[in-house]
């Protein structure tokens, strides 16, 4: 994940359209956000609030926006700075219903996040998954269709593709336990954590033949930092992970019911993918005015030149999200001499063409959210001490074919370290025979949704096929910590 910042396109949405503003703003605004003196919502909504009525900011004495204030003011009198109108298009007056899954245990802020989104002029129907919280623009959790050609940058997310992949191997869950320093060097020296980390070597390294790395101006910028990130993972929840695998007979095709070994990690398109979201959301943001609390999800047009970008872009994405996992469970795998049982996988964070059960064509946007069309199959981890699970979709309409992607989070990291003791984690880690390799406070199995609650609450989208223990944990050292 790459250090958070307040970009140009963000502040031009705001209605600045001079460029000696813009710097200014800029300045400031990130200025405020790297000290840590507001957060992003904060500063941007002082900024909007600014441009509507400067005067009270430059009147404060002392205050971190009375530059900027006195600058618009004076603009104002020489007349070169008019503000842009932003509302062009309204939202909906209705309120459309939409179901809401565990809604008990969701926060406020989420629920408004997925109202707000409902009503946008180009929203066809709505869920709310289990583990949702807050985001940004649409909340994690949240699963939106819109009109067929139309698609929200923001409503995908900012980690493109994001999502769960499983290895099942011929061997005991026990080798957990009798070959745990072996297990342990293989995470070690075949997963690399962190903004800037590069495995270095590959396994399979064909995508990047493919023509579509030419395809567009942003996409060739990206890719020698594609490559060279190939096969690695990000910071806060990815993980990779060994841990005992307890299969039902009969529930996984062609493998005995049993308990296994197994692998699963989770990561998406590192910065690629954010890289990608970020500039096409400026370009969605500038084309498509919206109320302010709407403006994150200003969409794209797929018949629109940047519209079939970002679609081209995001799909490339996919398939590079894809291909991380697999160099990881590849070398792993090969190293052990050992073809895996079964792979199983799917993205959390993308959107698909699909069809209502009415028959309506929509661009479904799940953003923190698995796909469960009936017979599909997935994986919803829980915590790096609780467990996940091998799900099948049920093809549950009303969900539009979704369930949770997670656990989903009750506290942010910086409440984390403020709360949670450490030794209360290192006694939960010690009491399941769990090996933390990195993470901090702010991964602690207490931040996140009791997972048997949230999986409860989704019984009618999903069937429970197999329950993976986590036992061996990978994630990115303390140092690597991301932005809440």
């Amino acid at each position: 994940m790459e250090k958070e910042k307040i970009s140009n396109g963000e502040i031009s949405a705001l209605g600045i359209n001079d460029l000696e503003l813009l710097v200014a703003f800029s300045r400031v605004a990130n200025g405020l956000l790297k000290n840590q003196v507001m957060d992003k919502p904060q500063i941007l909504a002082n900024l909007e609030s600014l441009i509507d009525d400067p005067m009270p900011y430059a009147l404060k004495k002392g205050g971190k926006f009375k530059n900027i204030a006195e600058k618009v003011i004076d603009l104002r009198k020489e007349g070169k700075f008019v503000k842009q109108a932003r509302s062009v298009h309204e939202l909906k007056k209705e309120l459309a219903e939409f179901p809401v899954y565990g809604i008990e245990h969701i926060e406020a802020g989420a629920l408004a996040q997925m109202r707000t989104a409902i009503q946008l002029p180009i929203a066809v129907a709505g869920a709310l998954m289990p583990d949702a919280h807050q985001g940004y623009g649409l909340p994690i959790g949240g699963v939106l269709a819109t009109t067929a050609n139309t698609i929200i940058p923001y409503a995908v997310g900012v980690d493109i593709a994001c999502r769960m992949c499983l290895s099942i191997f011929e061997l005991p869950a026990a080798t957990i336990d009798t070959k745990q320093d072996n297990l342990k060097s293989l995470l070690l020296k075949n997963t690399h954590f962190g903004m800037g980390s590069e495995s270095g070597a590959y396994y399979d390294d064909s995508l990047f033949d493919r023509a579509d790395w030419s395809a567009t101006k942003q996409i060739r910028s990206l890719k020698n930092k594609a490559y060279r990130q190939l096969g690695t993972s990000g910071t806060g929840n990815h993980f990779v992970e060994w841990g005992e695998l307890s299969i039902a007979d009969g529930a996984l095709e062609g493998i005995p019911g049993g308990n296994y070994l197994a692998l699963l990690s989770h990561s998406g398109s590192r910065g690629f993918g954010g890289s990608i979201a970020n500039y096409y959301s400026e370009i969605a943001m500038k084309k498509t005015k919206l109320p302010h609390e709407a403006k994150h999800l200003a969409w794209l047009d797929l018949n629109t030149e940047e519209g079939h970008e970002y679609w081209l872009a995001m799909n490339l994405a996919g398939e590079y999200a894809s291909a991380n996992h697999h160099e990881i469970h590849n070398k792993i795998a090969k190293e052990m001499m050992l073809e895996p049982l079964a792979r199983i996988e799917n993205h959390h964070n993308f959107a698909w063409k699909e069809q209502l059960a009415d028959g309506t064509e929509v661009m479904v946007h799940r953003k923190g959210a698995t796909p469960a069309g009936k017979g599909v199959l997935g994986i919803i981890p829980g915590s790096m001490s609780t467990p996940g699970f091998v799900v099948r979709g049920k093809g549950e309409a009303t969900s539009i074919n979704s369930a949770s992607h997670g656990a989903g989070r009750v506290m942010s990291r910086s409440a984390a370290f403020k709360t949670i003791k450490r030794d209360l984690v290192v006694a939960e880690l010690l009491d399941k025979k769990i090996t933390l390799l990195g993470s901090d406070i702010d991964e602690a199995p207490m931040v996140y949704k009791d997972i048997h609650t949230v999986m409860a609450a989704q019984h009618d989208l999903v069937d429970v096929l197999a329950k993976f223990q986590p036992r061996i944990v990978r994630m990115a050292d303390p140092k690597e910590r991301p932005e809440d």
